[in-house]
């Protein structure tokens, strides 16, 4: 299953996020950055000690204290086919005094700026906060696809956004209720 929307920038698919041929993958992380469960976890394991030791350099160097939720950053693919991964913490469902909205957008728009500051043409997303951090799948759904198409209205480096969902079900609930302006493709 494969649904295209804004021309074909933005693809919906199901998968393994680790197994994604893109520039970029993006990791659900936690504020450590040092691993965690779910996909964090999995690109850890699949993406190998370089991802590790690039995220320890920026907890000593750039963020001590942890990523802040909603906030980026960018390592080495290490032995994943994507050449980066970019980190990103998304928030806790009804733990951040009602920001919890502005604060998943951020997620998707910071790790896009991110992309296209880097040059990176593709970038494949997973469904950030939606597992272990508890956001409503519906609810994330039309956060997301408009936080993507307001990015992609201002940019035009990062040529594919694709939204990988570990199941049919998870992807069939963002379509039923993303908000992207443009009507889907199916292919």
């Amino acid at each position: 299953m494969t649904t295209n929307f804004l021309d074909g920038r933005v693809i919906v698919a199901v998968g393994d996020i680790t197994e994604q041929d893109t520039h970029a993958i993006v990791n659900a992380a936690n504020s450590t950055l040092l691993g965690g469960g779910g996909v964090d976890d999995a690109i850890h394991g699949k993406g190998g000690r370089a991802i590790y030791d690039e995220c320890l350099k920026i907890r000593q160097t750039v963020y001590p204290g942890g990523l802040p939720t909603g906030k980026a950053v960018i390592t080495p693919g290490g032995d994943l086919k994507a050449r980066f991964v970019i980190h990103t913490v998304g928030p806790v469902y009804g733990m951040n005094g009602g920001r919890d909205a502005e604060l998943l957008a951020d997620c998707y728009f910071n790790s896009l700026a991110l992309a296209a500051e880097k040059n990176l043409r593709s970038v494949a997303f997973p469904s950030i906060s939606t597992g272990a951090f508890h956001y409503p799948k519906h609810e994330a759904a039309r956060i997301s696809s408009r936080a993507i198409n307001d990015f992609l209205d201002l940019d035009d480096i990062v040529s594919e956004v694709r939204l990988v969902f570990f199941s049919e079900s998870d992807a069939r609930m963002f379509l039923k209720h993303q908000n992207f302006i443009a009507g889907p493709k199916t292919a």
